[in-house]
């Protein structure tokens, strides 16, 4: 496993699916986690298993697409830790499914708002504590959806595209200082993003997760990812074993950005 030994990683979205594996793979590698969410219950109890194996982690309640709570949370994780080495933009949201037409622009806002300037504002308030540390990184989680065209998902497609390209960016402009910025995209991981589906009835959720298998079933790997397989990407990004790594965009994804078979 790469060492996050003495780094303090500030973490949104880590209360459950993909950023909580994170938040539990990067601790078990040696880091501190500060993790930040909307989602008190579950983000207090992801802290409260770092803890009860032995390792360092607070929680802050925060919306990442308001200024103030992220500086908040960003500047509560160095007083509570005295540094900050990484940080992983996980916090998102689906932002529904209908065709751009039928789209509401509250929704439409809302999705960029989490997603797009929910990173941006992290980084903006993280990247001064990142450039205090002689080596230091930063983990974007984008989506395959935002390298393909997705049906029914304009808002999502529209801002992960922005995080992919928005790494790149910062890749270039911060990397001569010691910050290397990479991106995740993950494909069908076996998570429920805000809990879309548990809100479902029982039989329409039954449907959607079957529509779900189906479609990871296309992809050459044919099944859905666990979070764990994103997560550890994620820790290795994180770790100095990266190294060479800045502006990558790195597809966790079975195989679907390799083909043309997307499923519907």
């Amino acid at each position: 496993m790469p060492s996050l030994n003495d780094s303090v990683v500030l973490l949104t979205g880590g209360a459950t699916g993909i950023g909580r594996a994170i938040a539990l793979d990067m601790a078990a590698a040696g880091a501190t986690v500060a993790i930040g969410d909307t989602n008190i219950d579950d983000g207090q109890r992801t802290v409260e298993e770092i803890l009860s194996a032995g390792g360092k982690a607070s929680f802050r309640s925060c919306d990442v697409a308001e200024s103030e709570q992220v500086t908040a949370l960003v500047n509560g994780a160095v007083a509570d830790f005295g540094q900050l080495d990484v940080l992983v933009n996980d916090a998102g949201i689906s932002g529904g499914s209908r065709r751009l037409h039928e789209l509401g622009i509250d929704a439409w806002d809302r999705t960029i708002a989490v997603n797009l300037r929910g990173t941006f504002l992290c980084a903006r308030a993280a990247i001064p504590h990142l450039l205090r540390r002689p080596r230091s990184a930063m983990v974007n989680i984008a989506s395959t959806y935002g390298i393909i065209g997705a049906p029914m998902a304009p808002s999502y497609c529209a801002s992960k595209g922005g995080i992919v390209n928005l790494t790149r960016q910062l890749a270039v402009d911060y990397s001569p200082d010691g910050l290397r910025v990479n991106a995740i995209c993950p494909g069908y991981i076996d998570t429920d993003m805000g809990g879309g589906r548990a809100s479902l009835p029982p039989t329409e959720r039954a449907a959607a997760q079957a529509r779900r298998e189906a479609n990871a079933a296309l992809q050459p790997i044919g099944r859905q990812a666990q979070a764990l397989e994103v997560a550890r990407v994620a820790t290795f990004l994180a770790s100095d074993e990266a190294s060479f790594m800045t502006g990558s965009i790195v597809t966790v994804d079975g195989g679907c950005t390799a083909t043309y078979r997307h499923g519907s």
